[in-house]
């Protein structure tokens, strides 16, 4: 039976699922938001932050909170595409070999420290990144809709790490740095867990939004207003980027369509139906920050692809 969702009730909704989960996530709102608007999108999330800052938290609760399914995957060095993706077993009563899918086949895929894996099992994620789909035995078989991989990484520790390729990189949709909460974040956290709070049991979370919702509120995205000189702002952005002398590699055309694409789905969440230049500024370090390639020279003098955003949004000419 299929759910009919207005626009509104999408809204409203999405909305909802911010609250829901800052019952279990505490001090990561951006982080939050940016997940949900990643899921509006279909894209993908690379999450960074030292251990013990929430991130698997943080994924299992909006899997919950959207009644949706999830699986936690621990990239290791000797993690083959094949425990990814499914691979042919022998069924002894049928005597033939059926496919048995792997993790990969889910709503919300949670790839922990995705850089500790061989490139080739970083190819076959990259497969089910692109096309939503897993090639196996001359075949291919569609992954479940939604799906967005939530990949973290370790910014801190990179002994026995494999860096991810730019090609993988450039299929992110949004890079999300997560901090250590501020003082008084923390109290609240530890607060909670002297209450008897167990982040292991999320049964307290209510489902206040699912499937039907993120359909919805996905067509009202891309029903949204864009103004001209909106569009030739984004490019502008990204032109200046591959401009800037500490930048080997600029944003690609690619990166420019992820970040209009975040940008209207961040002004449909705010209740407007058209975008702004000041969403498109809110949402440039997330949606390209990634995507930029520093010189060598230029890291060793302390620059950030950061710092470089910064200055390409203080120099750009912001339409009227």
């Amino acid at each position: 039976m299929t759910v009919t969702v207005t626009t509104e009730e999408a809204r409203t909704a999405l909305v909802a699922l911010r609250t829901e989960i800052g019952k279990a996530v505490v001090g990561n709102d951006s982080a939050v938001t940016s997940l949900i608007l990643a899921l509006l999108c279909k894209g993908h999330v690379l999450l960074e932050g030292v251990p013990g800052v929430a991130k698997t938290l943080l994924v299992r609760a909006m899997a919950r909170a959207l009644d949706l399914s999830t699986t936690r995957v621990q990239f290791t060095p000797d993690l083959m595409p094949g425990d990814l993706t499914g691979s042919l077993v022998f069924d002894s009563h049928n005597a033939a070999f059926s496919f048995r899918e792997g993790p990969v086949f889910t709503n919300l895929l949670l790839a922990d420290e995705i850089n500790r894996t061989p490139p080739k099992t970083q190819s076959a994620l990259l497969e089910a990144m692109e096309e939503r789909q897993v090639s196996a035995d001359g075949r291919t078989r569609p992954l479940p809709s939604p799906f967005i991989v939530v990949a973290t990484q370790n910014p801190v520790e990179y002994e026995g790490t494999y860096p991810l390729p730019e090609a993988q990189l450039d299929r992110f949709l949004l890079k999300v740095t997560m901090p250590v909460p501020g003082r008084d974040h923390e109290i609240d956290v530890l607060t909670r867990h002297a209450a008897g709070f167990d982040p292991r049991d999320l049964s307290a979370l209510t489902p206040v939004a699912g499937a039907a919702h993120l359909d919805a509120g996905a067509a009202a995205v891309r029903a949204l207003t864009v103004a001209p000189d909106v569009i030739a702002y984004v490019v502008d952005v990204c032109r200046a980027t591959r401009q800037s002398p500490a930048v080997r590699l600029g944003v690609s055309p690619r990166g420019a369509t992820a970040l209009l694409a975040v940008a209207r789905a961040w002004a449909w969440l705010s209740g407007r139906d058209y975008v702004t230049p000041d969403d498109v500024k809110a949402l440039a370090r997330p949606a390209l920050r990634h995507r930029l390639e520093l010189r060598p020279e230029a890291e060793l003098e302390g620059v950030t692809a950061d710092g470089v955003l910064d200055g390409v949004l203080g120099a750009v000419p912001v339409p009227r």
